[in-house]
């Protein structure tokens, strides 16, 4: 199955997700269980929970973006922050990182508030292949940082591990790497530029305009997803896509007019590459337990030393990214959960999901890369990878070190 998806996705350049398709289709055949048209409808619906919040958080997300929301965040914290260069930084992870935070996907993040620095980032001295590994990096960030953490979700799907108490364990993950992340590219580079020159290339503000309103669909969304955890004898759980979709409902009346219906349209079209890598990732997981092969995986993984496991789990799961980041979090992501099952599940998922979002990295698809490139104008996307190495490696040290002192941390978290 796996051979049959290289082929398919690496030289004849399908789509990821009819690639892993046709190889689950591949694989029942080969595996003496026909079609297995059952199994492939089953599998395909496996993330159909996960397909539903990526899709409603599209919308959220471009709602913000056509109402003029996001325009509005972005004019705020780089002219409040653009003397002082620690913060500035900080602030620009903060927000390349938002989208993915409540996508669950790093192209979300670098395709809207990344696009929104990028030129702002490059006036001020960075490079444009720092400025697009910043962003990269910050898309990925995003996408592991709570609330909404896709690759949690998956791994949690296949140990019956509820989507709770992820909250902690996922911020003392992403806040170091953040700060560390965002001064290593850029700290040395950035220069303050005189207000005129920034004023000129910032996006405009509608803060004045709309005035308090303007940020209600924001609000609705925090309320009710910090509610359900802080009072949840009191805020009902409605579930995540029913919070964005009121969140995005809201925002019609709060800012600039838009076409709601053609808004609505684009976010669903870029949603639907990731919901068919998910669709892929379901019948190909759902075959690989047919007949067998999971298992085999799993009990592989069981019988490797300690040591060892680290090792294939710092190698296998980034390298498996190059399928797909979800793929790697439900083919290889839920075996390590139960080969580390004398740990706490949410802490290794969570550690876990740092190291499989390097996969956005790897090519050939290095979603987070290509996309990067593309926003900063860079045509070689390898030269913007080049400079994700370190920071790679940093978030790739911190996801196994918090695998390993996993019980230490749970006696304080």
């Amino acid at each position: 199955m796996v051979a049959i998806f290289v082929l398919l996705a690496m030289l004849l350049k399908l789509p990821i997700g009819i690639s892993l398709a046709f190889s689950a289709l591949a694989g029942s055949l080969l595996g003496g269980e026909g079609i297995g048209l059952r199994h492939l409808v089953e599998g395909s619906f496996g993330y159909f929970d996960t397909i539903l919040i990526i899709v409603t958080a599209m919308i959220f997300m471009n709602v913000l973006q056509a109402s003029g929301i996001l325009d509005t965040i972005t004019s705020i914290l780089l002219r409040t922050f653009y003397k002082r260069k620690l913060a500035l930084l900080l602030s620009v992870m903060a927000l390349i990182m938002f989208p993915g935070m409540i996508t669950g996907s790093s192209t979300a993040a670098v395709l809207t508030t990344g696009a929104l620095v990028a030129p702002v980032l490059m006036k001020m001295g960075l490079s444009k292949v720092k400025t697009g590994a910043l962003i990269a990096m910050g898309g990925i960030l995003g996408m592991i940082a709570p609330p909404v953490n896709i690759l949690v979700m998956i791994m949690g799907g296949g140990v019956d591990m509820p989507y709770a108490g992820l909250t902690l364990p996922l911020l003392i993950i992403v806040i170091p790497l953040a700060i560390v992340i965002s001064l290593w590219l850029g700290y040395r580079d950035i220069k303050i530029i005189e207000y005129e020159k920034m004023k000129a290339i910032l996006p405009p503000s509608y803060s004045k305009k709309y005035g308090f309103r303007l940020y209600l669909p924001l609000i609705v969304v925090l309320v009710l997803m910090l509610g359900q955890s802080v009072l949840p004898r009191i805020m009902p759980d409605i579930g995540i896509p029913a919070i964005l979709l009121l969140g995005s409902l809201i925002g019609l009346g709060c800012g600039r007019p838009f076409n709601f219906f053609r808004t609505t349209q684009k976010a669903i079209q870029q949603s639907i590459p990731i919901s068919c890598i998910l669709v892929g990732v379901g019948m190909f997981i759902q075959i690989m337990t047919l007949t067998g092969a999971r298992g085999w995986i799993l009990i592989s993984f069981l019988s490797l030393p300690s040591g060892l496991l680290y090792l294939g789990i710092a190698t296998s799961m980034p390298l498996f990214g190059a399928v797909s980041a979800f793929g790697s979090a439900s083919i290889l992501g839920v075996p390590f959960i139960l080969a580390l099952i004398d740990k706490n599940a949410i802490i290794t998922s969570s550690a876990l999901s740092a190291v499989a979002g390097l996969g956005d990295l790897m090519p050939p698809t290095a979603m987070a890369g290509i996309f990067a490139a593309q926003v900063v104008g860079e045509a070689n996307y390898f030269k913007v990878l080049r400079h994700c190495l370190m920071p790679a490696l940093f978030q790739l040290i911190m996801g196994v070190a918090v695998l390993h002192f996993a019980p230490f941390l749970d006696k304080f978290i």
